[in-house]
């Protein structure tokens, strides 16, 4: 599988703001399923577990069962992987241009 296309689901799971939420909330820590319902009381049980499904298939949440419980756990690397792929390449880039406009408009030699 080529990376872009490994890196579909997770553009895919991060085009949401309820999925981005739900990152958000659980890089400050783990939690179950029924505390990250509470953070949503506008959206029923199924929903949020549909949410969590996308963004497990992104390999964005990694849930384990302990008792009766599912706990969600942020995984940050499928992030990581879309900065250094995607961001990183282009910002330097983009920096480059601004050194260069800005020694321009300075009148200094770069």
């Amino acid at each position: 599988m080529s990376s872009e296309s490994k890196d579909d689901p997770v553009f895919k799971a991060l085009a949401h703001h309820r999925r981005r939420e739900i990152l958000d909330i659980l890089k400050d820590a783990p939690r179950t399923t029924g505390a990250l319902c509470d953070f949503f009381p506008e959206m029923d049980r199924c929903t949020v577990m549909q949410h969590l499904k996308v963004l497990e298939e992104a390999d964005l949440v990694i849930a384990r069962k302990e008792g009766r419980e599912r706990w969600n756990h942020l995984n940050s690397l499928p992030i990581k992987h879309i900065y250094d792929r995607w961001i990183s390449a282009y910002a330097g880039h983009a920096l480059s241009i601004l050194d260069r406009l800005r020694n321009d408009l300075e009148g200094q030699p770069e």
